[in-house]
């Protein structure tokens, strides 16, 4: 499969914060489908409910 490049930018406090939370994104990417990251990228923007949910149980992982 081919790959692209962008450049955009992450507001972190520190650069190891920054580098963690990329490669947090990139295994997002590999790991979800199209449909499952425009599905999570809608619940965090437009369902507060179901976000805040959603980070409970990640952060009980």
């Amino acid at each position: 499969m081919p790959k692209f490049t962008y450049k955009f930018s992450i507001e972190a406090p520190d650069k190891d914060t920054a580098q963690r939370k990329m490669s947090a994104l990139a295994t997002l990417a590999k790991k979800l489908s199209l449909k499952e990251l425009e599905t999570t990228a809608d619940v965090l923007a437009n369902k507060p409910v179901k976000a805040k949910v959603a980070r409970k149980m990640l952060s009980t992982l």
